[in-house]
């Protein structure tokens, strides 16, 4: 079963947001960590976030996650006969 341009696309969003919540935390310094801060902020903002450089790094990642997962589905190892004899379900 080939995948349409919508199903691919929509695969690879959900990995893209997973992989979001995964990236991050990477590289955040807080205030309190930094010993700086405006008077009245919360000690446990972020001073840089760097959300250009996460989104890219996100993008990149995501995009290598979902190659390995069509060429393993393309290949044949991933399938839902092959899954559901693994979990031990019937198909």
């Amino acid at each position: 079963m080939a995948y349409t341009l919508s199903t691919a696309f929509a695969i690879y969003f959900v990995i893209w947001w997973v992989t979001l919540f995964l990236t991050l935390p990477f590289g955040v310094r807080s205030q309190h960590e930094d010993g700086v801060g405006a008077p009245g902020t919360d000690p446990g903002a972020p001073i840089a976030s760097r959300m250009g450089i996460k989104l890219i790094w996100n993008t990149v990642i995501s995009a290598v996650v979902f190659g390995l997962g069509m060429l393993a589905y393309d290949a044949g190892y991933l399938s839902i006969e092959r899954l559901s004899k693994l979990m031990g379900m019937p198909y």
